[in-house]
């Protein structure tokens, strides 16, 4: 068999002042993406990524560490000043995770609840029979 070269490419290093930060806070795990105001994903992490794990991962101070995380890697690498942040979920990480940014000198513009709503729902059960 040849040599299989497999191609990754580098990170671009383009300059973006205001971006999104999306938090998808669930019971078991906080996620943190960090993206360009057209939704290009600059920088991810997630409770689990930072080397939390099982139960801890459902945790408000492991949503921190996330973020923070993501929050270190696009002020680097992007120079992120200001956010607009859309929050999904139920979680223990949804507020956590927005107080890190300010750590960071990360302002946050506005905050958006995106959780999706159920409407309508699934088919009930078949009526008993007496």
């Amino acid at each position: 068999m040849a040599d299989a070269k497999t191609t990754t490419r580098k990170k671009q290093r383009r300059s973006v002042p205001s971006g999104q930060l999306h938090i998808q806070a669930t019971f078991n795990n906080t996620i943190v993406t960090f993206t360009d105001k057209k939704g290009n994903v600059l920088a991810a992490s997630s409770a689990g990524a930072t080397g939390f794990r099982g139960s801890k991962k459902g945790t408000a101070y492991a949503a921190q560490v996330a973020a923070e995380k993501a929050a270190e890697t696009v002020k680097g690498l992007h120079g992120v000043k200001a956010v607009d942040v859309f929050v999904k979920g139920v979680g223990l990480g949804r507020d956590a995770a927005i107080r890190a940014m300010g750590s960071f000198d990360i302002s946050v513009d506005s905050i958006k609840d995106v959780t999706g709503v159920p409407h309508g729902g699934v088919r009930p059960r078949k009526a008993r029979r007496a």
